[in-house]
């Protein structure tokens, strides 16, 4: 088999399988009902969903220009803040969800070396995992500990802690291979690079900040996005069981998260004192609200400047600080 036939095998495997558990939920969950929720939504709490999402993404823009400034490349803020709402739309509309990032380092490579941009891309991301773990780990254990809250059967919880550790434990693959390993420029070296950029005294602080602020307005976007839908989650529904569905977008055969997310949604939200039906629903105006929240990205491609792509290295490459 070619490489381009396994590529190809590869992306109609990502579109077929989220799919194939879209139309399995609809049959499972009673999908009409979760329809009618949709089409009954509230368009005020959907605009503030989308509005949380964008602003979302300009505190992530603010994270990796800190996070390139201290590899030695520095980002203008207009571009910097498009290149992310593009690499934001790319990721929610093309198989495996890593487009758009790659596509970011490349992209702004001119004002570094390209191992150095996809650095900064890469140790962006995992610090929005490493701080919505942060914040999913203490308040399920908080949840765990207070009577009265929700009950956690023993498999459910198994695979939250579960999901937790693959997350965590990836990060930390990737990083010691930065240690060991020098025949990927983007890896080599990304254990110092971590430490650089997320770890220096005086960064960490800011970079805490930062992502606990993105956590917060990921989750209010989707308690926004449930509550359009006719759900009111509670605080404690939103610290542990919304984490735990946005996690499980993380799967690469998927475009976007989609149906992965309302998989877990629809098993998830009973918890919650909902229904599966609402997961979905909710789910479904969440992913929606993601793409509208996206839709600036738009504007690079429209303002794409002629004259070609930028050349790989600069004449002077930044020196790290």
């Amino acid at each position: 088999m070619t490489r381009l036939a396994r590529k190809g095998g590869v992306a109609i495997l990502r579109l077929a399988v989220p799919a194939a558990i879209l139309v399995a939920l609809w049959h499972i969950v009673d999908g009409p009902a979760a329809l009618a929720r949709l089409a009954q939504a509230h368009p005020g709490w959907l605009a503030a969903s989308a509005a949380l999402v964008a602003l979302q993404t300009l505190l992530c823009t603010a994270r990796w220009r800190l996070t390139a400034k201290r590899l030695g490349q520095r980002l203008g803020v207009g571009q910097a803040v498009g290149e992310y709402f593009l690499a934001q739309l790319l990721n929610a509309v093309l198989p495996g969800g890593m487009a758009g990032d790659a596509a970011r380092a490349v992209r702004v490579r001119h004002s570094a070396d390209l191992a150095t941009s996809g650095q900064a891309v890469m140790l962006e991301r995992f610090a929005g995992q490493i701080s919505l773990q942060a914040v999913l780990l203490p308040s399920l254990a908080l949840a765990l500990l207070l009577p009265g809250g929700i009950r956690w059967p023993d498999q459910i919880l198994t695979a939250a802690l579960a999901a937790a550790a693959v997350v965590l434990g990836v990060i930390g693959v990737a990083l010691v291979a930065g240690r060991l390993t020098a025949r990927l420029p983007v890896i080599s070296g990304l254990d110092t690079a971590a430490r650089q950029a997320l770890l220096a005294p005086g960064v960490w602080p800011r970079q805490a900040v930062l992502g606990v602020a993105i956590v917060a307005c990921n989750l209010a976007a989707f308690w926004c996005a449930a509550e359009a839908t006719g759900t009111r989650l509670t605080l404690e529904a939103t610290l542990t069981v919304v984490p735990l569905i946005l996690t499980a977008m993380l799967l690469p055969v998927s475009v976007g998260g989609w149906g992965w997310r309302e998989g877990a949604a629809a098993v998830l939200f009973p918890l919650a004192s909902a229904t599966g039906e609402a997961g979905l629903a909710a789910s479904i105006a969440f992913g929606l609200m993601v793409l509208a929240g996206a839709l600036p990205g738009l504007v690079p491609l429209v303002l794409r400047p002629r004259g070609g792509p930028a050349p790989l290295t600069p004449p002077d490459r930044p020196t790290r600080a």
